[in-house]
């Protein structure tokens, strides 16, 4: 498989890292202004995704959009770790449909995902007992560009969907009293932490806590490569979701 990286940032060094570990060819590295050697084109053209069969993005929403554009163009199949975008979730399903592969995710992390597996479970759970309120917090380190993260934001959904007595994020600073409906995800940004995010369930009695801490950033970039390989020769829009479901027999 040859891969293209789109964005050459600390994720983006990483995947090249792990791609070639995995004997996988990283043919172009895309980057407007890296000073990086390594890098091989400042723009997404079709000259310079060269050969590859797969792109990586981790790139910054504002150009999402425009990138999605560019490689559907090309023809290209394409893995997006950016985040920040999901506000036009509709608008990049569309201009992908059936045109090119595409898989997203705002964590490519197999434990995060089983992480939110157990929330999705505990969610269901605790609807039986109103006593506890939710609420969510993450760290990140301080060169963390989004916020709440893009894994806080996917946690949120989950328990949206999943907790009857909650119907509405509030990921911003709260100046008054949070009202019954509305679930807090609240962030912390300093030092080097690649990622801890925390739900919490609290009543007057006690508090459950349950918790994801990432201990580095290679579990990331590793189901990023992996995610590659799953939608080579796939067209349509997915999320990773979908590559689980099949990873575990469920296609």
């Amino acid at each position: 498989m040859k891969i293209a990286i789109s964005g050459y940032g600390r994720m983006g060094k990483l995947i090249r890292e792990k791609a070639l570990e995995a004997g996988y060819d990283v043919v172009a590295v895309i980057d407007p202004v890296s000073a990086d050697r390594i890098v091989t084109a400042r723009e997404i053209s079709r000259e310079s995704l060269q050969s590859a069969d797969v792109v990586i993005d981790f790139t910054i929403p504002q150009v999402l959009v425009k990138n999605i554009r560019e490689y559907t163009a090309c023809g290209i199949s394409v893995v997006i770790g950016t985040t920040g975008w999901y506000d036009r979730m509709d608008e990049v399903s569309q201009i992908v449909g059936d045109k090119i592969g595409c898989i997203w995710s705002g964590n490519f992390s197999v434990g995060v995902h089983l992480f939110f597996h157990m929330i999705q479970k505990a969610a269901g759970l605790m609807n039986a007992f109103p006593a506890y309120d939710c609420m969510v917090h993450e760290f990140h380190h301080n060169k963390k560009a989004d916020s709440p993260s893009g894994t806080a934001a996917m946690i949120g959904d989950i328990l949206i969907e999943g907790l009857d007595a909650k119907s509405k994020v509030v990921p911003q600073m709260l100046d008054r009293p949070i009202e019954a409906d509305e679930l807090h995800v609240s962030s912390t940004r300093g030092g080097s932490i690649p990622g801890t995010h925390t739900v919490i369930f609290d009543s007057p009695v006690d508090s459950i806590e349950l918790t994801h801490r990432a201990r580095n950033r290679e579990g990331f970039a590793s189901g990023a490569v992996e995610a590659a390989k799953w939608i080579g020769g796939k067209r349509g829009f997915f999320s990773i979701d979908d590559m689980l479901q099949s990873m575990l027999g469920g296609e």
